[in-house]
């Protein structure tokens, strides 16, 4: 006969117009920024490696410097093989000599590459670690809010891209855009000062025009780009909700509907990446006609000046030799553009979610609490509303002593989950102004940090959600450090100990993906464990053996009065058999309360406490008389 909580009571906000406006949804669009903006905010976690950004730059010059040389060499080398016959001794100096200095330059370009590289990996590295782990961070900053209405499958692949995006956009630009620059700047000086300025200039128009062609195309190809990433966010999602959700798909026989759900996804995916590989092939067939009558250009002149006499056939070797050189990298222009853009819309959406305001901060100076033994807790004047149309709490006023426990009960929606999430600050009052507050030893956990409030605070919650990792950690993760046989005390205390030991790997039990491999009963007595084992002053009980059958709910509900004793202890219950003994018994609805007193004051009152009491009594003796 126990009931859950309704929408109102289990804290999910809808989203509004309004909360919308005040950013509070994560699917909110981001406003645009320029590809700069991105970039300077990228620049500072490169420049804590500035040394090793120097250093990269040095051997990337040096690098292009030596393949530069190398069409240089192979010139003189050509024009050096008009040795007359016989002359066995030039064969052995000259050519040999230049073959040499060919190879050691050739080396030399590969040495430099992967100098760079070596050197410059550690800064690649470093920053995406850093970018990560502070989106990390200030994603379990964000408030409940936040978390209750995004998509995880969307927002961890926006995230995995953004890392990635990071060592896509310093390979590509550092190791491929700049590079390019520097040796088309040095050829086409060359061309210049050794022939003439119209070898330089049918280049510098060529790549213009290459350029141009490139980047304008890949700007439109990108709006299929954009629709690809969002396709596949989509359909990550759903099919990361629908794996979470295995046992609702099979308890609804909708194994076919999830499917043809994912694969509406996969087919609007594959329309749009067909659309995009089809545009990729007409960039990369412009791409090659320019190409192709650059080549020919210069070609032609380079001949026309050898049948003239004005250049060697080394020359022509040379000219030919440096196109090559030029379009290669060129000729992959329109996808490392493209890359580029892609990994700056990608950082510029973690950048976005880094960005994202804290709806929770802690004030600008505050300090951690400061509790000496068993705490007092007040709830003074506290309105509270998900949405400005939707009130929860109607100026709840309450205190609990120090050591004591207060238990709050009511329907269902009532507003009695609402006071611990409100205690442990995922949400903040909605009457500040009104003298709305809550303080722990006289000190409004407003004014202190967030932290040290959720560290004197320890949670027995109705819904029990674990790690995918063993019994041991998830009872260890009360209190992180904890030793086996500390974990091992707090999981006799919960009586699950027992259970543990009988299974064939003991405390190295996997659980499952949100402990779905253990029972109700069994999740929440690990839960019951985990707080155990945290041991904090002040400690919420929201609902915590509702998932537990009649024997072990009473061999636990006196485990929890002992661990109870000399805590400030909020009881959050439906059954009132489990709160009898509370100091004080509050009864709430509608988000306000309309009785308190202990449990013989309510019962004699003969209000709504006492006709809650006798339909519990009434169920109960049905579930004996049925053996339930």
């Amino acid at each position: 006969m126990r009931s859950r909580a309704s929408a109102a009571d289990s804290s999910l906000p809808l989203p509004t117009a309004a909360a919308a406006a005040a950013g509070a949804s994560p699917r909110t669009p981001a406003p645009e920024r320029s590809d700069w903006t991105t970039l300077k905010r990228l620049f500072p976690y490169l420049w804590d490696y500035k040394w090793r950004v120097m250093a990269a730059l040095a051997f990337m010059v040096g690098a292009k410097l030596a393949n530069v040389g190398v069409p240089l060499l192979l010139k003189n080398l050509v024009d050096t093989m008009n040795i007359k016959p016989g002359d066995a001794q030039a064969m052995l100096v000259v050519p040999a000599a230049l073959l040499l200095a060919y190879g050691l330059l050739r080396l030399s370009t590969t040495l430099f590459t992967e100098l760079r590289e070596l050197v410059f990996a550690k800064a690649t590295e470093g920053a995406a670690r850093r970018i990560s782990l502070e989106v990390f961070r200030h994603l379990h900053a964000l408030s409940l809010r936040f978390h209750l209405e995004r998509q995880t499958g969307g927002m961890t692949r926006d995230i995995e891209r953004g890392t990635r995006g990071v060592h896509s956009l310093i390979s590509y630009s550092l190791y491929s855009i700049v590079p390019t620059l520097i040796e088309v700047t040095l050829v086409l000086t060359l061309l210049a000062i050794k022939f003439d300025v119209w070898f330089a200039g049918i280049t510098g128009i060529a790549l213009v025009f290459y350029i141009f062609f490139t980047v304008k195309v890949t700007e439109w190809r990108t709006q299929y780009r954009k629709t690809m990433n969002e396709l596949d966010s989509s359909a990550h999602s759903r099919a990361v909700d629908s794996l979470l959700n295995y046992e609702t798909v099979k308890y609804f026989n909708n194994e076919e509907f999830e499917a043809l759900r994912y694969d509406e996804g996969l087919v609007r995916y594959r329309q749009a990446a067909i659309k995009s590989q089809n545009t990729l092939s007409l960039l990369n067939t412009g791409q090659q006609v320019i190409i192709a009558i650059a080549l020919v250009t210069m070609l032609w002149r380079a001949t026309q000046g050898v049948v003239d006499g004005r250049m060697t056939l080394g020359d022509l070797v040379m000219v030919n030799a440096f196109m090559i050189q030029l379009y290669i990298p060129l000729g992959f222009l329109g996808v490392i553009y493209r890359e580029i853009k892609q990994s700056l819309t990608d950082l510029e959406k973690m950048f976005t979610l880094m960005e994202r305001e804290r709806e929770i901060a802690d004030e600008p100076g505050a300090q951690p609490i400061r509790i000496e033994g068993s705490p007092a807790l007040r709830f003074e004047n506290v309105s509270f509303a998900y949405e400005a149309a939707r009130p929860i709490l109607h100026n709840v006023s309450f205190e609990i002593p120090p050591g004591k426990t207060v238990a709050v009960v009511g329907s269902s929606g009532a507003g009695k989950s609402t006071l611990a999430r409100l205690l442990f600050r995922f949400y903040d009052v909605s009457n500040p102004q009104e003298g709305g507050r809550i303080t722990i030893a006289g000190q409004d956990i407003k004014q202190v940090t967030q932290s040290s409030v959720r560290q004197a605070i320890g949670i027995v919650p109705q819904d029990t959600v674990l790690f995918n990792d063993t019994v041991e950690y998830n009872i260890a993760y009360g209190q992180p450090g904890a030793s086996h046989a500390e974990v091992e005390e707090a999981a006799r205390a919960a009586h699950i100990h027992n259970f543990i030991a009988a299974t064939p790997l003991g405390y190295q039990t996997m659980v499952g993906e949100r402990g779905l491999k253990l029972s109700g009963g069994e999740k929440q007595r690990v839960a019951i464990a985990r707080t155990l084992l945290k041991n904090p002053p002040v400690v919420i009980f929201d609902e915590a053996t509702s998932a537990l059958d009649s024997a072990n709910e009473r061999a636990i509900q006196a485990e929890l009065r002992t661990t109870a004793q000399n805590k400030t202890t909020l009881v959050i219950a439906h059954r009132l058999s489990t709160v009898v003994d509370a100091h004080e018994i509050l009864v709430m609805d509608a988000g306000r309360i309309i009785e308190r007193g202990n449990h013989a004051a309510l019962l004699a009152a003969n209000g709504r406490y006492a006709e809650m009491w006798a339909m519990q009594q009434q169920s109960q003796q049905f579930e004996d008389e049925i053996g339930v």
